[in-house]
């Protein structure tokens, strides 16, 4: 009698994960696509300024930029529950403050102070889970399969990005409208203390943490400036910088025509393209390299870009950003892919929250500058902001493709 032996049931993400984890992760970045937005508005109605309420969400970009990365070393050091618990509570505890001090007669300098240890305190809730699936990827799948699945996991990380970034200023606006102008800020700290939580004691967090009291093994620091990874975080910048730069001339476009509420609602023609394209990442073959992908992609948002200045209806310029929106997506998901192959060993959280705030500075910045330039010159000047950030991407794949080949030269065959 023959014994037929069951083949090995090939793994998958999802119940390497759990089906739990997606969802808690999901809702877990809203927190971050509501709060700049939550607390322009909230300060505008509470203060009558415009210029403060731009100042104060500012501030909150800045404190992500520059402590965002210290987060995911320390995340790399100690594990994420406990980085994540403490930032979590410690930013729910402080948006809780923002909501109240707006109102009080505190001077302008307390909000700005409370609006960079929001941002420097925010949870980096899609920089961390990018990193824990990597890892789960790099232990549980075969060596034949880590880069399609990898690929595959960094393009559904940038949707559930697109995604949120889309719905969190309609979720804003729909609470400040419907309650009052606190109610975003208020919501967002509840969000952040229970599903921030629950992302913090998912089973997953502990994946590859050290044990206690043990110091893990981490490559040395140096290597976190190496030229092939500094020109993925170029590249995340530049997309900071065309998001920063794309909504504020929208916005400033739409106001020459009397309707500068309904930017948002134009601006999200480019972020449903943009999901949409960074799932069809997955089903790109294998000789599409990720090398190739970043220069014919950037390629169309920079091609995308350069009609702006033309574009004298909302009609056109809602076909110009879905023509951008073909290049957002798979762009972003190449820059991600790119950083997780190279991340130095143990410091792959420091190397995504790197980019995360590399696309915070870029988007404070630009949105400052063409917010100036859109005042000074008009709408149609402003457009050419746009232009130039696409550039900057464009650029860092083109620099970023010799790199590429050296690197893959080195690799031990």
């Amino acid at each position: 009698m023959h014994t037929t032996l069951a083949a090995p049931r090939r793994t998958s993400l999802v119940r390497e994960t759990g089906f739990a984890y997606f969802p808690i992760a999901l809702i877990a970045r809203l927190p971050f696509a509501m709060m700049v937005v939550g607390i322009l508005t909230l300060v505008v109605s509470a203060r009558d300024s415009l210029a403060l309420g731009g100042l104060t969400s500012a501030m909150t970009g800045l404190g992500t930029a520059l402590i965002g990365p210290l987060l995911g070393a320390a995340a790399d050091r100690f594990g994420q529950r406990r980085v994540l618990l403490i930032s979590g509570t410690v930013n729910s505890l402080l948006l809780l403050a923002i909501a109240w001090l707006a109102f009080a007669a505190v001077p302008d300098a307390a909000l700005l102070g409370v609006a960079f240890l929001i941002g420097a305190s925010m949870p980096q809730v899609a920089p961390l889970s990018r990193s824990r699936l990597v890892g789960i990827i790099g232990r549980s799948f075969a060596k034949d399969r880590r880069e399609s699945v990898v690929g595959g996991t960094m393009a559904y990380e940038s949707a559930a990005d697109e995604i949120v970034f889309v719905f969190g200023p309609v979720i804003v606006g729909v609470l400040a409208t419907t309650l009052n102008p606190a109610a975003p800020v208020i919501g967002a700290a509840v969000l952040a203390l229970v599903f921030v939580s629950a992302f913090a004691l998912h089973p997953t967090a502990n994946a590859g943490a050290a044990a206690a009291g043990a110091k893990p093994q981490q490559a040395p620091a140096r290597e976190l400036a190496r030229p092939a990874l500094m020109a993925t975080v170029v590249g995340a910048l530049g997309m900071g910088l065309f998001f920063g730069a794309m909504l504020t001339s929208l916005t400033a476009f739409m106001a020459e025509r009397g309707a500068p509420e309904q930017a948002g609602l134009v601006y999200g023609a480019m972020g449903i393209g943009s999901a949409a394209l960074a799932l069809g990442v997955a089903l790109f073959p294998a000789r599409f390299t990720l090398t190739a992908r970043w220069l014919v992609f950037a390629g169309i948002l920079a091609a995308g870009t350069l009609a702006l200045p033309f574009a004298q209806s909302v009609g056109a310029m809602t076909l110009c950003l879905l023509v951008i929106g073909v290049g957002i997506g798979p762009t972003l998901v190449t820059q991600y892919s790119l950083a997780a192959g190279r991340s130095p060993f143990g410091r792959s959280a420091t190397v995504m929250t790197m980019l995360g705030s590399a696309v915070v500075v870029g988007q404070s910045a630009a949105s400052a500058l063409t917010g100036v330039l859109a005042e000074t010159a008009g709408a149609q000047t402003a457009l050419l902001a746009p232009i130039a950030a696409a550039l900057v991407v464009l650029g860092a794949g083109i620099v970023n493709a010799p790199l590429s080949r050296v690197r893959a030269a080195a690799r031990p065959r």
